[in-house]
Parts: structure tokens; sequence; C-alpha cells
């Protein structure tokens, strides 16, 4: 680096800090003082999300080089992120529905489903639904229902969703190791949805019983898939706290459509096989 354009960076330069707090725009009259809180909370979602997807595809190229060390600490990371998307929710309930409800009119049809990064990482980690990609909004049918056809962020989503997901890559990293994933199962269609497999988790069994370091990457993954069923749980309480069964801002069913996606794992198999041990 030249050594005068060294000297003139600063903690506000690299950091763009002056344009990162001016990125806060309120809409509401006055404007209300709770709208400040649910902007900047939102607005720390999107930067951990661009970041869980940072580690994502790391972790993906670490598991299919049989990796496991930098696998598990990746995967430490993504799940200490994870914790810290969850214990936000707790500053974001400091709002009351009536603080909330004070400018919730001014989101018109904004709303949460319209995260195009957090489709993206659902895609991510395995979740496969073209079939209903123009489905109603709020219908639960697809991740990219809510994006506008032939954007950027919804080209993001499906071509996630046409990539090997995380849980591919895992399943190689299991191979790799001698433990006997199905060939049909390791070149399958990956544009497809994964269905739970008897000989994947039989396989996983053995990984788990005679090979630990497959039974620390495992365990992490676990870790990863309860992290976001944990993030799921958190913010549907939050939602009913604070709208209770209204229609939610971008036309859902608010909490309802938010329910029907808990208990919902992305690593069935490692989830099946602990009623086999």
């Amino acid at each position: 680096m030249n050594e005068n354009h060294a000297k003139s960076v600063t903690y506000t330069s690299y950091l763009k800090v002056d344009e990162l707090l001016n990125l806060q725009s309120p809409l509401s009259d006055g404007p209300e003082h709770d709208e400040m809180l649910f902007i900047t909370i939102h607005q720390v979602y999107e930067l951990w999300f661009k970041q869980i997807l940072h580690e994502t595809a790391a972790l993906q190229l670490t598991l299919e080089a049989g990796n496991t060390h930098r696998s598990l600490s990746l995967l430490g990371r993504i799940r200490t992120i994870m914790k810290t998307c969850v214990a936000q929710l707790d500053i974001l309930e400091t709002m009351t529905p009536l603080q909330f409800n004070s400018f919730r009119g001014r989101l018109s049809s904004a709303s949460g489903f319209q995260s195009a990064q957090f489709r993206e990482l659902e895609a991510v980690l395995g979740r496969r639904d073209q079939a209903g990609s123009d489905a109603k909004p709020g219908t639960g049918m697809s991740i990219a229902a809510h994006l506008v056809p032939g954007s950027a962020a919804r080209i993001r989503v499906e071509n996630a969703m046409n990539r090997p997901s995380v849980y591919d890559s895992a399943l190689k990293y299991f191979a790799s190791r001698g433990h006997a994933i199905p060939n049909d199962v390791l070149n399958r269609d990956v544009a497809l949805g994964y269905e739970q497999n008897e000989l994947v988790q039989d396989a996983l069994l053995d990984a788990h019983r005679y090979d630990p370091e497959s039974n620390m990457v495992g365990e992490a993954l676990v870790d990863l898939d309860e992290g976001l069923q944990e993030w799921r749980y958190r913010h549907v309480k939050m939602v009913e706290r604070t709208i209770g069964a209204k229609i939610g801002s971008g036309g859902s069913s608010g909490a309802g459509y938010l329910a029907s996606t808990l208990f919902q794992p992305v690593f069935a198999d490692l989830w099946a096989i602990r009623s086999k041990f």
C-alpha cells in the first residue's frame, strides 16, 4: 500500500461511518421516536445476513475440500452470529404495539419477506421451491415470490436455488472421509428439494459413531440448524407480541405464516438419526 494512502486512512473513512450514519431516514411525521430503532435494527440484520452469506460461501469450499478444522471454525462463527441476531430481538421487543403502530402505516407494502439476503440464505441452506416462484405473496409457496421478477435480488436467490446447498457440500465432506453416501445423492439434481434418505442416515450414524471429526462437523451443522429454528421461533413471538393476528405489512398472514415455518429443519437427516443412536 502506498505510504501516503495508508496515512490517509482513518477509522471513519475505512468504515464509511459518515455514509453509514446517513442511511437512517424515518418516514413518519416528527418523526416518531421508535421508528429510528426499527430502521437501525433491520439495517443491522441485513449486515449480519451479508456476513453469514460470506461465511457460508467459504464453508462450502472448506467442506468440499475435507478441511475439518476450518469448517468447524466457520460453523462456530455462523452460529455465534445467529445468536447475536436472536439477541437483537430483545431490543426490538422494547418497542410496544402502540409505539410500532405510530409509524407502521408508513411502511406501506414493505415487508421482511422482501429481504433478498434472507431468502438467499434459505436457498443456500437448501430450500428449493421454484415451482411456486410466482406464487401470491404471503402464501409461503416461494422464497422468491416477494422479489421483483428479473431484478438482481431475485436472480441471486434463483441462482442460489440452482447451486449445491450447504448440505450438499456437507455430504461431499462425509463421503470424502469414506462414509457411504450414495452416489445418486451426491450426483442429484441440486435444483430440486432434498428428501430424507435412510442410506444417508445409515452413513451418518457410522460417521458419528466411528469418526470423531465427522461427528464434530455433524453436530456443528445441527447447531447451525437449531440456530435458524431459534431465530424463526423468536421472530414469530416478536411479531405476535407486536401486531397479534393482524395481516403482515407485505400482505402476508403475519405471525400465522411465520409459525408455519417452524420446526422445519434444513438438515433433516442429521435430526432423524437422533432416534437411532
